[in-house]
């Protein structure tokens, strides 16, 4: 009951109160332990392609080669040393029944990709020309006794290839699913830090469960024809924060209660300070979402993100209903180039998404005092007078759109530098009241190396140099 009071303001139609200190996220800990892996065998040889069984150490600077999936058994540990590469093809992947950890870092970044392909940043690039959405391997694939999977400066390409018919059963999944990392153990935990994932086919990361930290990671091209990028299912709790995505086919960040498996948590994601670059570029606008999604039972928060040309900016869906009692947002940003994202920023039909007056634009700018309406038109508001307002000023991103290029076309960072100008207005916007839902545990190698705190900047880079380091 108490939690349901101090929520309440927050949705007031413009108004809200932010409090801090948010004791259920803060201490709902009571599960965290240290995990200290067993101590693995002898460094894994790069002499010959890997295949089957493998367990150990792939060593610094070494390269080496998947012969057919590979798969780490239950009970023991995969650990890869920083400066590692692992070169994939279309009949391999990584089944992880144990521990499976990278261990990349700044200077010496890992790499699990496929051999001689390049990748493609040309703008408007159909979906069949674009090697990023082939799916040329299976990715890293946990079955439900993973306890730990730990990627750190760790660089995943050109996944999404289709399990098939052993190992999609292998890790009870259909032939047919195709994501760039499955996890789905309620008592594991998923550790995602400063790494990059490079395309895919449909969902870049399918997390149907666990104790999850996702912090300052860069997603490029996510999705085919459809997918979401970061997507949090039925029993998944934590925090999501400082990830930029560019290119996403449907959601970038999504929390839904769907599939809660009995005796697991009600979803509950945290998400601030992310950055959604021509976001949904797959969606038919009202549908889903571009950049944030809260829907069936999921609960939790989302603040200081910044939207630039999504479909749709952010979405709380009414049917089936989010967890709307415990779920509290706002300083947002949003920016569109044209009338068609201005019209998207508030979603109608089946949509309970309210705006806030600490949002930029500002909601009283645009919306009329009834929104959202019961039964709204197909456009339910004019936004015209935010089209183009309050442009973010990146160091070196074109707003509006250059001429000739269509919207969403730009899928991929490039040569593009998304971090802030001195005089952003983005910068001091938002806010630091945000409580981490810290759920995993914190080591150099077992854990989370840090949980960086709720920024002042909207968005993934923040201008102190704190934030996204990609």
């Amino acid at each position: 009951m108490i939690m349901k009071k101090l929520i309440i303001p927050f949705l007031i139609l413009f108004g809200i109160h932010f409090l801090p200190g948010c004791t259920k996220w803060a201490d709902d800990k009571s599960n965290i332990y240290i995990y200290k892996a067993p101590p693995p065998p002898n460094g894994i040889s790069d002499s010959t392609p890997l295949c089957g069984s493998v367990a150990g150490t792939m060593l610094s600077g070494k390269t080496y080669t998947l012969g057919c999936t590979i798969n780490v058994p239950a009970g023991d540990t995969l650990i890869l040393q920083a400066g590692v590469t692992v070169n994939a093809n279309i009949n391999s992947g990584i089944i992880v029944h144990g521990t499976m950890i990278s261990l990349g870092t700044q200077a010496q970044p890992n790499y699990l990709t496929v051999p001689g392909v390049t990748k493609n940043t040309t703008p408007n690039l159909p979906l069949a020309m674009d090697s990023a959405h082939i799916g040329l391997w299976k990715g890293i694939m946990c079955d439900t006794s993973c306890p730990l999977l730990v990627l750190k400066w760790t660089h995943l390409d050109f996944a999404g290839a289709a399990y098939g018919n052993v190992d999609g059963p292998a890790v009870e999944q259909s032939s047919g699913t195709s994501y760039n990392l499955l996890f789905q153990n309620p008592n594991g935990y998923l550790i995602m830090e400063d790494s990059w994932t490079w395309g895919g086919t449909d969902d870049c990361m399918r997390i149907s469960n666990g104790k999850i930290h996702v912090f300052r990671n860069t997603f490029e091209k996510p999705g085919g024809s459809g997918g979401d990028c970061v997507n949090s299912k039925g029993g998944t709790v934590g925090t999501v924060a400082y990830n930029f995505f560019i290119g996403t086919a449907y959601n970038g960040q999504k929390a839904s209660n769907k599939g809660q498996p009995v005796g697991a948590p009600e979803t509950n994601i945290v998400m601030y300070n992310s950055t959604f670059v021509n976001g949904g570029t797959q969606i038919v606008p009202g549908q889903r979402a571009g950049g944030i999604d809260f829907e069936q039972g999921a609960e939790g928060a989302f603040f200081n993100n910044a939207f630039i040309n999504c479909q749709v900016g952010y979405r709380v869906v009414n049917n089936p209903v989010a967890d709307t009692a415990h779920l509290i947002y706002g300083n947002d940003y949003q920016w569109a180039d044209s009338l068609v994202i201005a019209d998207q920023f508030f979603t109608f039909g089946g949509v309970c998404t309210k705006p806030m007056p600490t949002d930029i634009p500002n909601p009283s700018l645009y919306l009329p005092a009834d929104f959202p309406y019961t039964n709204p038109p197909e456009y339910a508001y004019d936004g015209t007078p935010v089209v183009q307002y309050d442009n973010p000023l990146f160091v070196n991103y074109p707003l509006p759109v250059p001429g000739g290029l269509p919207l969403f076309s730009i899928t991929a960072i490039g040569s593009y530098n998304f971090h802030l100008q001195p005089n952003s207005p983005l910068i001091g916007k938002g806010t630091t009241s945000v409580t981490p839902l810290t759920v995993v545990p914190i080591d150099p190698i077992y854990g989370a190396t840090s949980v960086t705190p709720p920024g002042s900047d909207l968005g993934c880079y923040q201008f102190n140099g704190t934030g996204n380091q990609h």
